[in-house]
């Protein structure tokens, strides 16, 4: 039997060092819980960074990978298949949009959304050719291509890879007045997270959004919403700018688009702003897929069907209420929205990854993230019964001295 040692040492020599994992090596998962290599179970938080809304090989899902998989695998774009057409019909009927642009992962997608962004701007609304501006927010995190890390306020992530990416703006997350300040004659879109994620599940203030897309309306500029990890139930409706009742121009999709089982990614928005793709403008081999297309078909009914938006709002709203009762001399405060929840810590408690660790060894998954914030997102299937489970080692590493 292959130990966890072993597989760390591995990994270790042989992988290139670009994560820092907690080191456990998980070999099977089911619903909300996972198994490692010796036969431990834990409680997964993470859920692959919402990825696995749907919970770790939901049944439905394995049974249309293996079905598909066995009868048509990948044509490319340059063949059609019979399963792109009917997701093409359905996510767009689901969100309202007209057309959609399907990818592999949630980089990509956001790639395609930046290209048909400028693309608008200079076949539609006039922008002079390469004058064309984006301007995103502080603490966002859309990826890891170079264009994407050209626009991060993170200089880590930038760090050694240049030269950047121009034609991107940066303005403070939720600030309205720093928006309309900087939208000028050249500005194409406002590509934002309702909620950001990386940064440590951030909420902005309540009518941001809002504001946000009445400016982008009044003047000509697309709104891009990133709902990468917000989306498809995370927060307790379908997309997190549902909250702010607000319709973006453009939405970006991927994570829980396939339930963790495959990469599958996908823009979709109105004719007059995809419709400027052309063929040969912009494609992938794999975007499109029949496997990929046949599970995102199934992630999105189970989503549905299994009411996961519903669930996620009420426990959501439950165990945020439960962790606010907790008496810790380490959080300083909690937020998020539906299933998402940021715990943030004091300056003086000593970063989060101790207890992530700590957690770990009781037998719950979650990640640090910004060194202060423990990220809580487990699969939207878990039980008010696990959520109790869970709540009492959360209250037992988060009250210790």
């Amino acid at each position: 039997m292959v130990t966890t040692k072993e597989c760390i040492e591995l990994e270790n020599q042989f992988g290139a060092h670009n994560y820092k994992p907690l080191d456990v090596v998980l070999t099977r998962g089911s619903g909300i819980w996972v198994e490692d290599v010796e036969g431990k179970k834990y409680m997964d938080f993470l859920a692959a960074y919402s990825a696995v809304n749907q919970g770790h090989c939901h049944p439905r899902l394995v049974k249309v990978l293996q079905e598909q998989s066995s009868r048509l695998a990948l044509t490319s774009r340059a063949f059609r298949n019979d399963q792109l057409p009917f997701l093409a019909k359905e996510l767009c009927e689901l969100t309202g949009f007209e057309m959609m642009l399907p990818m592999n992962s949630g980089a990509e997608a956001v790639e395609t959304a930046i290209k048909a962004a400028r693309k608008w701007g200079y076949t539609v609304k006039g922008v002079e050719k390469d004058r064309a501006e984006i301007i995103v927010c502080a603490g966002n995190f859309h990826g890891r291509t170079t264009t994407i890390i050209s626009f991060s306020s993170d200089a880590q992530y930038k760090d050694g890879f240049g030269p950047l990416t121009p034609g991107f703006t940066l303005i403070p997350y939720g600030d309205a007045r720093s928006l309309i300040k900087a939208i000028n004659k050249n500005t194409v879109a406002f590509l934002v997270e309702p909620i950001q994620g990386e940064s440590g599940v951030v909420l902005p203030q309540e009518g941001f959004l809002r504001e946000a897309a009445e400016l982008c309306k009044q003047n000509n500029v697309l709104l891009i919403a990133d709902e990468i990890q917000s989306g498809l139930g995370r927060t307790g409706t379908l997309f997190a700018y549902e909250h702010e009742n607000v319709k973006p121009d453009v939405v970006i999709i991927g994570k829980a688009l396939s339930g963790g089982m495959y990469p599958v990614s996908a823009v979709v928005s109105s004719r007059e702003v995809l419709g400027v793709f052309n063929p040969g403008d912009h494609g992938s081999t794999y975007g499109g897929n029949p496997i990929a297309c046949a599970v995102a078909r199934e992630a999105l009914k189970i989503i549905l069907e299994e009411k996961l938006i519903e669930h996620s709002a009420e426990l959501g709203k439950y165990l945020i209420g439960e962790l606010r009762k907790i008496n810790s001399p380490h959080v300083d405060f909690y937020r998020g929205k539906g299933l998402w929840i940021g715990i943030v810590l004091k300056k003086e408690a000593g970063g989060a990854r101790r207890f992530c660790e700590a957690l770990q060894e009781k037998g719950i998954l979650a990640k640090e993230t910004h060194e202060n914030v423990i990220r809580i997102a487990p699969p939207l299937v878990i039980s008010k019964a696990e959520i109790d489970q869970a709540l009492v080692t959360i209250k037992d590493i988060l009250s210790q001295n």
